[in-house]
């Protein structure tokens, strides 16, 4: 079986072209691929699309995320759960730039977003819900009724790459995430055309015990293994993103 394992977070990002629509999992800190994340920045790719749980902080401790991605003009389209900061004193590079009219975003209910999201791994092209109707989320979208209520129709995410954490991966890319790291990840990793993992640790195949793989590795192309040290993240604060999940 064709190992997918690469050699570093450059390789595995090396192929993102610009224009190319990208998810990134994480709910803040837990299963967020920052060491990914850094190397996209680094990559250089631009006019990218951007679908994700929230995008527009940046950080003071030299962690890059995806808001460094915003704030440079290299994101043209946002489509998040939360377009604004959730400390209103604290104005984002996000939220000056849409003000302005020079970045697209679209703002989706969180649950809808997840469904869209999973819709398009389970190859689902659209849905009903009744989360956003009668508000501007809802506006311009087809309206049904069923059983009395009104639903909008949602149609499902699908995206050229995913960029994922997990706590262990296999060589033939099966992952296994660890506690609250099953957010968007397992989702995502369905719902892209190349699936790029980082993972705090790498076994060879048939280590992994059959019933807690989470998401096969049919749906992975490339794993990156995070090294003790952090992989390509910056800052001291390093450490509670490398080598083995706390306790």
């Amino acid at each position: 079986m064709e190992s997918k394992v690469v050699a570093s977070f450059e390789e595995a990002v090396a192929g993102v072209e610009d224009g190319s629509s990208i998810l990134v999992a994480g709910f803040g800190e837990p299963g967020s691929p920052h060491n990914l994340v850094a190397a996209l920045y680094e990559q250089g790719a631009t006019e990218l699309t951007l679908i994700a749980n929230g995008a527009g902080m940046t950080r003071d401790d030299g962690v890059i995320t995806t808001g460094n991605l915003v704030e440079e003009k290299r994101v043209r389209r946002v489509v998040l759960a939360f377009t604004a900061s959730t400390h209103p004193s604290r104005r984002t590079p996000l939220e000056e730039l849409n003000e302005a009219g020079e970045i697209e975003a679209q703002i989706t209910p969180q649950g809808t977003l997840a469904e869209r999201i999973r819709a398009g791994g389970a190859g689902i092209p659209a849905f009903f819900t009744p989360a956003g109707v009668g508000t501007e989320v809802a506006e311009g979208k087809e309206h049904r009724e069923f059983g009395g209520r009104t639903y909008v129709l949602e149609e499902a995410i699908v995206a050229d790459y995913a960029l994922i954490r997990c706590w262990k991966a296999d060589t033939f890319g099966n992952l296994v995430f660890r506690r609250s790291q099953r957010n968007f990840n397992p989702i995502m990793a369905m719902a892209a055309d190349c699936t790029l993992v980082e993972a705090e640790e790498v076994v060879e195949v048939g280590e992994l015990d059959p019933d807690l793989i989470h998401t096969p590795g049919i749906f992975v192309q490339r794993v990156v293994s995070i090294p003790e040290a952090g992989g390509i993240l910056q800052a001291p604060p390093l450490a509670m993103f490398s080598g083995r999940p706390r306790s």
